[in-house]
């Protein structure tokens, strides 16, 4: 199917069920920042524990499995010590076409504002609670690197990656979304900038993929906005496109002139999208919404 009459499913609430809620009540407590696969049937998600900041930020990344993609079974915390890390973002879950169980961890570096992200691997999705974690994504010391999303796609992998400003802490919370390839989903090459945020619009301060679908002539995919600093943590849902470029590439992508997704709870954040397309040709989304008490939830609704 052509990209031109393909549509990315995106969150519509209606419908929609709570997956995972936070592990405390209030702002600043959140479960979210989801990434799903399935594997023989069975849906594995990984997603984000965040406590107020002064009790523990991102404390840990969670896998989980799920037979309905609903009702979930944790299978393991990977806390955040391990990383000599200060807080933890999205994981991206990902296996690779031999068996091999891989988690990209985005990790903040303590007293910065800086992340980088590590990698896990191992032959079961349980195990990767006791892998040894590697560097894969630095950053340095003029930009922070997280929340990447992969995809496998003509025996190479691609990847889509938040990077923040690091020059003044007044602006590392903007974002714009790089793009790098690798033959091996370990060591990466930067392409350049995928997506970036659009001056006078609601994502002008900073955008950040969250999802991918390949298409025969490019890329659909979702992304998390914000037009100022003051919504940081509360981004929105807005969706964009590209198409494949010469030699097995994606070029950038142009956001899709439309209003964005926000929940209906102010401060209306709607961000994370994950959409996992399902072997009978619907999609399951999940994505981490504002709730009335300000806290976030991960929830997840089933489209065709």
């Amino acid at each position: 199917m052509s990209r031109a009459v393909h549509v990315l499913p995106t969150p519509r609430w209606d419908g929609s069920s709570v997956i995972i809620p936070p592990p405390e009540a209030g702002p600043g407590a959140w479960a979210g920042a989801p990434s799903a696969v399935m594997v023989d049937g069975v849906v594995y998600l990984a997603y984000r524990l965040r406590l107020r900041i002064g009790q523990g930020r991102g404390y840990g990344n969670m896998i989980a499995r799920s037979v309905d993609g609903v009702h979930f079974e944790p299978l393991g915390l990977i806390e955040k010590f391990r990383f000599g890390a200060e807080s933890l973002e999205r994981p991206a879950l990902t296996v690779t076409p031999d068996g091999l169980w891989r988690l990209y961890i985005s990790a903040a570096t303590p007293g910065t504002k800086h992340w980088r992200v590590d990698l896990l691997e191992a032959d079961a999705p349980e195990k990767l609670v006791d892998a040894e974690p590697r560097t894969v994504l630095p950053g340095d010391d003029t930009i922070g690197v997280k929340d990447p999303v992969l995809l496998l796609d003509g025996g190479r992998w691609h990847l889509w990656a938040s990077v923040h400003p690091l020059e003044f802490d007044e602006h590392a919370d903007r974002m714009t979304t790089r793009y790098a390839t690798s033959p091996d989903g370990i060591d990466w090459t930067w392409q350049g900038t995928a997506l970036q945020g659009r001056p006078g619009q609601w994502d002008a301060r900073g955008v950040r993929l969250t999802s991918v679908l390949p298409t025969e002539d490019g890329l659909l995919a979702s992304y998390d906005g914000r037009a100022t600093a003051a919504e940081n943590w509360e981004e929105r849902t807005g969706t964009a496109r590209g198409d494949r470029l010469p030699g097995g590439l994606f070029g950038p992508l142009t956001a899709d002139d439309v209003p964005p997704i926000g929940s209906p709870y102010p401060p209306n954040g709607l961000r994370y999208a994950s959409v996992l397309a399902l072997p009978d040709g619907r999609y399951r989304i999940y994505y981490e919404a504002t709730r009335p008490d300000g806290a976030h939830e991960l929830r997840s609704e089933l489209q065709s």
